[in-house]
């Protein structure tokens, strides 16, 4: 074995000495957190909110799972839709579902859920006022109204064939009494679900803990939890996590680099799982007017770019197994998504430096690439561009920086991931970049038009013809760089019993201790 493992430039590196210790303190650790049924899970990012209407990072989308529900719920394995915080619903025309609401549930606050929990909740997240995160999550219902204490009906702003889909996913229920009391800065401060978890402490930026329901409603298709309590911290660097992993100071990591996994996977006391997801990776390019870089407008300099990624290199060396090249930007399961017709940009480094001659930059250009994770796979592919000319200097931040970053036009370039909120269908993904929404720095008005038409039509072919469009001439333009899907390692206790899924969603109702 190697005398430095998981060794990076100014990281933390875990040593041989590290592990052999890791390997001593890791066995008793572990039976700690079996012993009292807890579950230590260690996480790079923090959420800029836990109200998951507030919040867009993977972590987020993990907690808000575990602590509230749906009024729908999406079978991990079928993909059926099962009646969650509704018993049943029916569409009652184009634009309007019924839904009959399950009586009995409790908040974790004690208030109850009936027709004003989902009319209060939908309705104040649909107003554009109340500032959403992620507008495409909700800025497609127009209104919630009570029909009787246990039966309400959502109304769509237009025909929305994927609504049953985000009401089984990011659009959750909060109690209506507390949250018009406290709005999102206090269901921040002190979340109220009614999940499978409750929050007993939260300290912003540092961490999270929950601990299980014991009034979860028996008819929940979750079913009830067996892990007793979750301690969440967040630990943005990744090394520093995987000591805590060989020491048994964390029993879960998720986003694990594949080198450090590979290496995790001979220590006895650990696990390692991986598999494919959802979640996409691209590079975005800012072409307004105001661009900080403004060789990106130059069609040719974004071909240029597009030419100098050896993405099959860097998905085979760093990314790993489970992971695929794309060529438009959604992920392939999603309905809607495909890359028929669109350009295959190969990795050309000669013809890269040709097209950037060609628009006036011979001799290159030096610009920004903004990134918040997977910093190796950044670090690969500014090497790519520099051996063309373009001088990429790194800007690596939390999240929340580098979109407030985009979104105020300070970032040319972002390499991003998007895990569509695990929701199945192109409507979570390529219109959240271009449709004119605060994360769109193209602003192509036909792009926006054919997306919108996709998101809004009642034929499944009518959908995905405009969609194909779309992503057509967003590949043709080169307004983004698709890279590869990302998969997930997970090193866990091998005491912990869990299940990796596509969706990326960590279901700590499902875990228990072997």
């Amino acid at each position: 074995m190697p005398s430095r493992l998981f060794a990076r430039p100014g990281r933390r590196i875990v040593t041989v000495a590290m592990l052999a210790a890791g390997l001593i303190a890791g066995a008793g650790s572990v039976w700690a957190s079996k012993s009292d049924n807890t579950v230590r899970f260690a996480y790079d990012q923090a959420p800029e909110s836990v109200d998951p209407y507030f919040n867009n990072v993977r972590i987020g989308v993990i907690i808000g799972a575990n602590v509230w529900d749906t009024l729908v719920y999406r079978d991990s394995i079928t993909n059926e839709y099962k009646g969650n915080l509704a018993k049943s619903w029916k569409q009652i025309d184009e634009r309007t579902i019924e839904f009959d609401l399950r009586e009995g549930v409790k908040f974790h606050n004690g208030e109850e859920f009936d027709a004003d929990s989902v009319v209060y909740t939908l309705n104040f997240v649909a107003d554009p006022a109340n500032k959403v995160t992620t507008q495409a999550n909700v800025n497609w219902i127009e209104k919630a109204v009570k029909v009787s204490k246990y039966k309400v009906r959502v109304i769509t702003k237009k025909v929305f064939p994927a609504a049953i889909e985000y009401l089984a996913g990011p659009v959750v229920m909060h109690p209506a009494k507390y949250y018009a009391e406290v709005g999102p800065k206090g269901m921040n401060a002190k979340p109220v679900g009614t999940g499978p978890f409750k929050v007993t402490q939260y300290t912003p930026g540092k961490s999270i803990r929950l601990e299980r329901n014991a009034d979860y409603f028996k008819d929940s298709p979750k079913g009830t939890p067996k892990i007793a309590k979750l301690e969440i911290r967040f630990i943005p660097d990744r090394q520093t996590q995987m000591a805590e992993a060989l020491a048994g100071g964390t029993d879960f990591i998720m986003h694990v680099p594949k080198d450090q996994a590979e290496q995790a996977a001979k220590v006895p006391h650990l696990q390692v799982v991986s598999g494919e997801t959802m979640r996409i990776v691209f590079m975005q390019f800012d072409t307004l007017e105001a661009t900080p870089t403004a060789a990106l407008k130059d069609i040719r300099v974004r071909k240029a770019i597009s030419h100098a990624i050896n993405r099959e290199a860097i998905v085979k060396n760093i990314v790993g197994a489970g992971s695929r090249v794309l060529n438009t930007q959604c992920f392939p399961s999603q309905f809607g998504c495909t890359d028929e017709g669109a350009p295959r940009y190969a990795y050309d480094p000669a013809l890269a430096k040709k097209l950037l001659a060609e628009a006036g930059y011979a001799n290159g250009f030096d610009t920004e690439l903004y990134a918040y994770r997977e910093r190796n796979q950044t670090e690969a592919m500014i090497n790519d561009l520099k051996a063309v000319g373009i001088r990429a200097k790194l800007n690596f931040s939390q999240y929340a920086a580098m979109r407030d970053a985009v979104r105020s036009n300070k970032a040319p370039m972002t390499h991003q991931t998007w895990g569509s909120f695990s929701v199945n269908d192109v409507s979570a993904s390529t219109p959240v970049y271009f449709t004119f929404e605060a994360d769109d720095v193209t602003h192509d008005a036909a792009v926006r038009d054919m997306l919108l038409k996709g998101n809004n039509s009642v034929d499944p072919a009518v959908r995905k013809q405009a969609y194909q469009q779309a992503l057509k001439h967003i590949a043709d333009n080169a307004y983004s760089l698709p890279l590869w899907s990302l998969p997930v390692y997970y090193v866990a206790s091998k005491e912990l019993s869990f299940s990796a899924y596509p969706d990326e969603m960590v279901r700590f109702w499902e875990m228990s201790w072997k």
